[in-house]
């Protein structure tokens, strides 16, 4: 007897309840139900963990797919924001989790940049999560004012040639990509580079916008308004290729620097463990929303550059972003405990 959807999920669950109370896992793992009751996957809530607070880049990416998830699956998605000590407490948080796929973790390239910098972060960045999608890159931009001496990358790598030179950038903060952006470019040119941090892109973008700070590293998304109203010039971006927003302006490889590249990627995690099947399905479903031309429209106005992936090539991805940042903070001294 084929009994309708609609009836078959609520006594898939109380006779779920029944067999745990009974002692009769076994009996129902026999049956087939646990493996009917798994293919319906989600049949409660959804949890998008984020390590930084509302507002961000990252925050609004997450709260955009959260709510194109939910139309897609049918179950609340819920964003909750679980910012400190550089992403590593909500982190740890999704690390603990159940591994059945209803607490996913979103991050950036600082997930990555992390085990470079804390030497206990209370979890396996390599082993205790699997990686979803890799679903926007942000590349960084360098930025600097309309009058500034510097019209290219060349200019400003002249003048760190100088005697007794010194080139200040201002950055979003102390171990961010847009950091190790300028200590790219401090160790691959050897020039006399000078990182002047900040807490945000936000404070470093105004303090270049008044003339602190000669030049900023920021991310793209947030330099773009200044570069189109004219109050800042870019004199080139970090991607190994040329950023959507910004296609007149090249990128540091191509002038003068091959292999130089920092694209800051978004994506979503969830525990190690998670059925693998459970895995493609939320690959599946995001995958089909970042196809959407309205989406890719909507993310591009925010800064993004929409991607897909599998799950493995986004594995790959950060294993080996981890291993070059860690090995990039360790010849730099960056430390944070």
């Amino acid at each position: 007897m084929n009994l309708p959807r609609r009836i078959v999920i609520p006594l898939l669950s109380i006779l779920t309840g029944l067999a745990t109370a009974l002692g009769l896992t076994g009996w129902l793992s026999a049956t087939g139900l646990n493996a009917h009751a798994a293919e319906v996957f989600p049949n409660r809530p959804i949890t998008i963990i984020v390590t930084f607070p509302p507002g961000g880049g990252t925050d609004l990416l997450a709260r955009k797919l959260g709510a194109l998830m939910q139309e897609r699956l049918g179950q609340s998605v819920v964003v909750e924001n679980r910012p400190g000590a550089s992403g590593n407490i909500g982190a740890r948080a999704v690390a603990d989790a159940p591994a059945d796929g209803y607490t996913l973790l979103m991050v950036n390239s600082s997930f990555a940049i992390n085990p470079g910098v804390y030497g206990h972060l209370g979890f396996d960045p390599k082993a205790d999560f699997r990686a979803v999608i890799n679903v926007a890159f942000v590349p960084s931009v360098l930025a600097v004012l309309p009058d500034s001496p510097y019209h290219t990358l060349a200019d400003w790598m002249a003048a760190g040639r100088k005697p007794q030179a010194i080139l200040p950038f201002a950055s979003c903060g102390n171990g961010t990509p847009q950091h190790l952006a300028g200590e790219m470019l401090k160790m691959k040119a050897h020039l006399p580079v000078l990182h002047v941090p900040y807490r945000g892109c936000g404070p470093a973008l105004n303090d270049v916008l008044a003339g602190q700070v000669p030049m900023g590293i920021v991310t793209a998304s947030s330099a773009s308004p200044f570069l189109q109203a004219g109050r800042l010039r870019a004199l080139a971006v970090t991607s190994p290729e040329r950023s959507v927003l910004m296609s007149d302006v090249a990128t540091v490889a191509e002038q003068g620097m091959p292999g130089y590249e920092l694209d800051q990627w978004h994506g979503l995690l969830v525990p190690a463990g998670t059925p693998e099947d459970v895995v493609a399905k939320l690959n599946r479903t995001v995958a089909q929303i970042m196809k959407r031309s309205d989406v890719r429209r909507d993310l591009l106005t925010l800064g993004f550059s929409p991607t897909t992936s599998t799950s493995g090539e986004f594995q790959s991805l950060i294993s080996q972003d981890i291993d070059r940042f860690a090995s990039l903070t360790q010849k730099i001294g960056l430390r944070a405990d």
